[in-house]
């Protein structure tokens, strides 16, 4: 035990010193944290301006029908075509819209004209404007009032509530509920392959470096493979946490010193603009959103995904890091991998293909067993638990996601022990069944 300590120690003192370990440690939340605070510094600062845009109408049908707004200022034009496209270029109108005459009862095709890519959201505008209007004028011929229609219909808010085995509800965010396991899912993927990884390439250059010859010579290749793999569990988990309260804190410094005036110009500003289009916000409906957001907040329990991720990250790296341990081994060069890296990581890609499943039927039998089975576990059982999963369901996951871990590193233990002092020859699965036999 204490030579695999020693081993953990050197492990994770030499990659936490490294430049690259640093540089990503405080680059990557600033990157994250920039993913969230430069969207709005631009939406406060960006400039857009006033486009003027020329209406010709040659049905009359949507004469009044444009109305300007903040960023578009429509104007009808009478003439003919080319003598608008000219004002356009001239730099009199930013755009032309043509709405010409139909051929038969309704106008099928608009032309924009434009010196310059017009925006997405004059595109938008105008074939909705347009599309609406002629579906008025479809219902008024068949003598239906286009304001029944406009009534008739009604926003349905649908709540879920979960009924507890003690009788007690709470309210379920279904939307909340999925993104957040996906996402945690993702999280596990990525980390599980990118120290995973770093477990495989460590071997494969000490055993090409011949410094392996000497370290085994002191110690055991079993404390080796564990004391490498514990430690690089290590530095994967610091660098983690550390992302996680760097970011946090960059991003509430800058909420801090920020807060208000970013806030001012970029909700001020839609706020303007929606009060310019004379949209008003009941001051109740503001309160119900406002007391949604709080019911999202509290409905999730941050105690068990917090516990459940740190575990299953824990537990699937162990898990796959002992095998990508084994895939170094055995081979002397990292392009020599490739036919070893598919069975291994295949379980993996299954259980993120999957996940778009279980999320539909969280309690389904496909669920279940994925979330058993210690090879996919670790990302499906993090997409049920935002759900709700029964504690005997994610005990026994956990236990055999230890077992799992138990029963592969016995297994990569006999490859690893052959496998790192062997050179000079190309591996197929068939010596690792010798080596295994051993």
């Amino acid at each position: 035990m204490n030579k695999i300590l020693l081993i953990l120690q050197r492990e994770y003192l030499t990659r936490v010193k490294k430049k690259s370990f640093i540089v990503m440690t405080f680059l990557g939340p600033l990157l994250m944290a920039a993913l969230m605070v430069v969207p709005v510094i631009l939406a406060s600062l960006q400039d857009v301006g006033k486009k003027k845009v020329a209406v010709l109408d040659e049905t009359t049908w949507f004469t009044g029908k444009f109305e300007s707004g903040e960023n578009l200022e429509f104007t009808f034009v009478d003439g003919d075509l080319e003598s608008q496209k000219e004002l356009v270029l001239t730099g009199a109108f930013d755009a032309l819209l043509y709405i010409p005459l139909p051929e038969f009862n309704v106008p099928a095709n608009v032309e924009i004209f434009s010196n310059k890519q017009i925006s997405m959201t004059l595109k938008s505008l105008a074939r909705n404007t347009i599309k609406t209007e002629i579906e008025n004028q479809k219902l008024l011929g068949a003598g239906i009032d286009p304001n029944l229609i406009k009534e008739a219909r009604t926003t349905v808010n649908v709540q879920t509530i979960r009924l507890e085995e003690d009788g007690s509800e709470s309210k379920s965010y279904t939307e909340v509920q999925v993104g957040l396991g996906i996402f945690t899912s993702i999280l596990i993927y990525f980390f599980i392959f990118l120290f995973g990884a770093q477990v495989m390439r460590g071997v494969i250059e000490e055993k090409t470096s011949r410094i392996i010859e000497v370290i085994v010579s002191s110690v055991k290749p079993f404390q080796l493979m564990m004391g490498k793999i514990t430690g690089i569990a290590l530095v994967g988990l610091t660098q983690f946490l550390l992302w996680v309260v760097l970011t946090a804190g960059i991003f509430g410094l800058f909420t801090l010193i920020f807060g208000s005036e970013a806030a001012l110009k970029g909700t001020g500003g839609m706020q303007g603009a929606l009060m310019e289009q004379s949209f008003q916000v009941d001051q109740s409906a503001s309160q119900q959103m406002i007391s949604q957001v709080f019911d999202v907040i509290h409905s999730i329990d941050y105690g068990i995904i917090i516990f459940s991720f740190i575990f299953y990250f824990l537990g699937g790296y162990l898990l796959y890091a002992a095998l990508f341990a084994a895939i170094g081994s055995a081979v002397d060069n990292e392009a020599d991998t490739q036919q070893f890296m598919l069975p291994v990581s295949l379980p993996l890609i299954l259980g993120i293909v999957l996940s778009n499943f279980v999320v539909n039927n969280p309690d389904g039998p496909i669920a279940f067993w994925l979330s058993m089975i210690p090879l996919t576990s670790p990302i499906i059982m993090m997409v049920r638990i935002p759900f709700g999963v029964p504690i005997y369901e994610l005990a026994l996951s956990m236990a055999l996601l230890i077992g799992g871990f138990l029963f592969t590193t016995w297994l990569a233990g006999k490859i690893y022990r052959t496998g790192i002092l062997m050179y000079g020859k190309k591996v197929n699965y068939k010596e690792l069944w010798k080596w295994i036999r051993y």
